[in-house]
């Protein structure tokens, strides 16, 4: 499938190699991380090939090279640099951490992988028998790692007084705050606070849009926005008092999901800071540009080797895909960091596609004591919470069938006679079982138990890595595990229906981003003014056809609470804007014909 031939005019610019795709007059309106990416404008129609061609492309450009036209890139000489300015304020802490803490916080994906990049290095602090020097902080406590709490990235005050809370009787704190989109309320109150004392904060922002598409829309309750915040930090970066780290990697190929090249843009960038503190702090190796930018070519090459399984890739898609279509769900079973991935993927999965938690679901070995999380043990929070495999192995083998499909994520590592005798079990219960393993290059130890979990997979995804340094070349397992995952969980929701062109149609709108994102999506899908949008977006959250002045007055914080409860918010909302129809006849169309376009198709024909 060529997806060049069928774009319309204004949205083939991007795909001529020039970066056109991120200059001022494509998409004007919109961010980079919230533009539609043209290379993938079609892709709810692909095929599972497809998808997983279109998304190794669009993965390929987060390495893509600076020309005098673009914004700065991932490997751009500016970006290197301030990557070793922060590296060395990592390394001054962790020469000296008396009273010294490095807090990375985010919301949804950015706040999952501040507690995964935090865990690994807190880890490694522990084996070396040095004082732990790394925390982290989610927009919504440690429930949020594995649900859906959008609300309170809203909230600027509660990030404050959550950073405020973590460091406290601490002298000297490097705090990095991760927002894709240079967006989130939370996040801003964090630098806000940093800034307001300097004498033991610096503070440190993770982006990926350029500073000026930093949003500059007013906070509840606050005299500042995210855009003023950013400015004030870009005075401060100049006598390096405070440090921006934002450069683009393009839009998403699903547009506006942070989760996947922003998540993995994070892991990358953040991997790289620490780890070059690691190296100069316990093997005294000196931090320098070249050696900074080689790691990220590191990082490159993984993204490269992964999309060498694609073949393999595509046949986890198709599997998962008519998992969910039949009704069926997706399991990933997982040993150590890897599983971790998994329990990160497969809670995303509903904030971005709407879909159930037992759509897409992870399982530890070890459960909680491999998370290590704040808060501890969530289980008696509820079934969604339950995340270690006795818990797969009580509440959801049972109830296996052919429409599941299982993936065991595991390395050589790992004890692959636990893997095995897992796998036995859930063989007795589907055929529809799949691998993923990582191992170095030339190990053959684990080879022959290896053979027997091949014969009980359906498929088996084996990656064979160069020797290095084991620390390092975990992050590139992990790095790769990530990207397959994510293809397996969008491929499957584009299957099942989910994308609307290349759009999230089904996403929940429960906060001011995803209302106003919801809000630009409707128009540009009907070419409606915003104001006849918004009113369709409330009447489907309402579920009425007409406004009263209650719901007219309200604000977003009160929209977004109903919405919290509603299903197919923004589906209902298109349908009602392209056929004219009622909500209650959109709500019948769409029971009929999940699959937005398929439903608008039909009706207007």
């Amino acid at each position: 499938m060529t997806t060049l031939a069928v774009l319309p005019k204004d949205r083939r610019k991007g795909v001529d190699g020039r970066g056109a795709v991120e200059s001022a007059d494509y998409e004007p309106s919109l961010s980079v991380t919230e533009k539609s990416n043209p290379l993938t404008c079609d892709i709810d129609r692909a095929s599972a090939n497809s998808i997983v061609r279109m998304l190794q492309v669009c993965d390929a450009e987060m390495f893509k090279k600076e020309s005098a036209s673009n914004y700065q890139r991932l490997m751009s000489d500016q970006v290197v640099k301030v990557l070793m300015d922060v590296a060395k304020k990592v390394e001054v802490i962790l020469k000296d951490p008396q009273d010294s803490l490095v807090v990375l916080s985010g919301c949804g994906t950015s706040g999952r992988l501040a507690f995964f990049i935090t865990s690994g290095f807190n880890r490694a602090l522990r084996q070396l028998n040095h004082s732990l020097v790394y925390s982290y902080i989610i927009a919504g406590g440690d429930r949020a790692l594995f649900s859906s709490q959008e609300a309170p990235e809203d909230d600027p005050t509660l990030g404050m007084l959550s950073l405020k809370k973590v460091c406290e009787g601490k002298k000297r704190v490097l705090f990095i705050g991760i927002s894709c989109g240079l967006s989130a309320p939370f996040v801003a109150g964090q630098l806000d606070f940093c800034m307001q004392h300097p004498e033991v904060y610096t503070p440190v922002l993770l982006g990926f849009n350029p500073a000026h598409q930093a949003r500059d829309e007013p906070i509840q309750g606050c005299t500042f926005t995210f855009h003023s915040v950013v400015q004030r930090m870009q005075e401060l970066a100049q006598r390096r008092q405070a440090f921006l780290i934002s450069p683009a990697v393009g839009p998403e190929a699903i547009s506006g999901s942070s989760r996947m090249k922003g998540g993995s843009a994070t892991k990358i960038l953040l991997e790289v800071i620490l780890s070059a503190a690691h190296a100069a702090t316990f093997s005294s190796t000196p931090m320098s540009h070249n050696g900074i930018l080689q790691h990220l070519r590191e990082y490159e090459k993984t993204v490269d080797i992964t999309y060498l399984q694609r073949e393999g890739i595509n046949t986890l898609v198709e599997a998962a895909g008519q998992s969910l279509l039949s009704g069926g769900r997706v399991c990933y079973l997982g040993w150590g960091s890897l599983a971790l991935l998994g329990l990160i993927d497969a809670s995303e999965c509903n904030p971005t596609f709407g879909a159930d938690y037992e759509d897409v679901r992870g399982f530890v070995s070890g459960g909680y004591k491999e998370l290590n999380n704040n808060e501890g043990p969530l289980t008696p929070l509820g079934p969604k919470f339950c995340i270690s495999h006795e818990d797969f192995l009580h509440h959801v083998l049972p109830r296996l069938t052919d429409r599941d499909t299982v993936l065991l994520i595991y390395t050589h590592s790992d004890d692959v006679n636990e893997v095995l005798k897992l796998a036995q079990k859930v063989r007795e219960k589907t055929l529809n079982l799949h691998a993923v393993h990582h191992q170095p290059d030339r190990d053959t130890a684990a080879s022959a138990r290896q053979d027997e979990i091949n014969t009980l997979c359906s498929s088996t995804v084996s990656f064979t890595w160069f020797q290095g340094i084991p620390a390092a070349r975990l992050h590139m397992w992990e790095l790769s595990t990530k990207l397959l995952l994510n293809a397996v969980s969008t491929g499957a929701h584009i299957l099942k229906g989910k994308i609307y062109q290349n759009y999230m149609i089904d996403v929940q709108v429960t906060n001011s981003k995803l209302y106003r994102r919801a809000t630009r999506l409707l128009q540009k899908l009907c070419g409606q003014p915003e104001l006849q949008c918004e009113e369709a977006l409330l009447k489907a959250v309402y579920r009425v056809d007409d406004l009263t002045d209650d719901i007219t007055s309200g604000d977003i914080t009160i929209h977004t609470r109903a919405a919290r409860n509603g299903r197919k918010v923004v589906p209902l909302a298109l349908v009602c804007l392209l056929t004219g129809c009622s909500i209650k006849e959109a709500e019948s169309h769409l029971e009929q014909r999940p699959i937005v376009r398929e439903a608008v198709e039909v009706w207007l024909s």
